[in-house]
């Protein structure tokens, strides 16, 4: 009886294994081209199954090769706030040297404009 069971157990992974080589495409087969996996799992049933398994199944989330991952994959794009600095004290010192920049064009125009005034009178 156990080894009934045994043999069904197996009949069953080497069925799943050769259905899954054969709704593969390509591209989504790791380490040999699909229809040497085919063979395998086909010539040596148990061990070639427990071998698709193990190295020619893919791994994880299966994207065809052109096509760009969804934005969500990536948590930074999910961060609220992200566009903001981090640091709110580097933020600060930026702001005010440009507002120290902006200061100092306007007094050097403003003086300009009154030399050209003095000059032209």
């Amino acid at each position: 009886m156990p080894y009934m069971a045994f043999g069904l157990i197996t009949l069953l992974l080497w069925i799943f294994c050769l259905v899954d080589v054969l709704t593969r495409e390509d591209w989504e087969v790791r380490n040999l081209p699909r229809i040497g996996w085919i063979l395998i799992v086909l010539l040596v049933p148990t061990i070639g199954s427990i071998l698709w398994l193990i190295l020619g199944r893919p791994q994880g989330p299966v994207r065809p090769p052109n096509q760009r991952p969804h934005p969500s994959t990536f948590g930074e794009y999910e961060r609220a706030g992200r566009h903001i600095a981090q640091n709110p004290d580097d933020d600060e010192a930026f702001l005010r040297q440009c507002r120290e920049r902006a200061e100092e064009q306007r007094r050097i125009a403003r003086q300009q404009r009154l030399d050209r005034e003095a000059s032209g009178d």
